[in-house]
């Protein structure tokens, strides 16, 4: 059992039984495998993948299942690329279905052989960009790396259903949002979420509720 996972997912008090940790380690198996093709990740070894990318998405996943447990919720991943954030959420909330939104046909490629390899039911793949087409209402959208969190508001916030969740990975100076921006998208932001990857450097989930309209 990868210690790695094992114990991010303690820490945040995610429980994993064995079978998920290993579908999480056969996942990492396969970036490294397509990494240099698909250009996926810049990581030296596949630790690098344990540490930096499948912990940072087991955060979402640990933050989603604080508020839902084992309820059923529908759950996307923005700009899905690899699939760090989304595929991990989903192999730690098998309860939930999972859209991977991709703009990329070749990462959506790479996307649905991963999820065919490890044979996971709950998630879908879905060749979008958000805020152009397609009728989207999630309790959870998450997003890293898109971009500036006043130029994917206003595209992710209509993804989210009312009532529902945006969470955007965030570096050690979060972004600031107008509150104007905030008004505008129908969002509440809530306390910022820190956490550490255990290298020395501060991270923050910063989370905005939907209002109920």
């Amino acid at each position: 059992m990868n210690p790695i996972i094992s114990a991010c997912a303690e820490n945040l008090h995610l429980p994993l039984c064995a079978r998920q940790i290993d579908l999480l380690e056969r996942y990492a198996g396969l970036v490294w495998q397509k990494k240099e093709t698909l250009n996926l990740t810049s990581v030296a070894d596949m630790r690098e993948i344990f540490t930096r990318h499948i912990c940072d998405g087991l955060q979402a996943a640990a933050y989603i299942y604080a508020r839902t447990g084992n309820t059923p919720a529908q759950v996307a991943d923005a700009g899905s690329g690899a699939g760090y954030i989304g595929i991990t959420c989903a192999v730690a909330l098998p309860g939930c279905t999972v859209t991977l939104v991709e703009s990329l046909q070749r990462r959506c490629a790479f996307l649905n052989w991963a999820v065919m390899m490890l044979g996971l039911k709950n998630v879908k793949v879905a060749n979008k960009r958000l805020g152009q087409g397609g009728n989207f209402s999630f309790d959870f959208l998450t997003e890293r790396a898109m971009g500036k969190l006043a130029d994917i508001l206003p595209l992710c916030a209509p993804a989210v259903a009312p009532g529902g969740l945006f969470i955007a990975y965030q570096g050690e100076q979060p972004d600031e949002v107008p509150v104007a921006m905030l008004e505008k998208c129908a969002l509440q932001a809530l306390p910022l979420t820190p956490y550490s990857l255990g290298d020395g450097k501060k991270r923050f989930l910063a989370v905005f509720k939907k209002e109920n309209k």
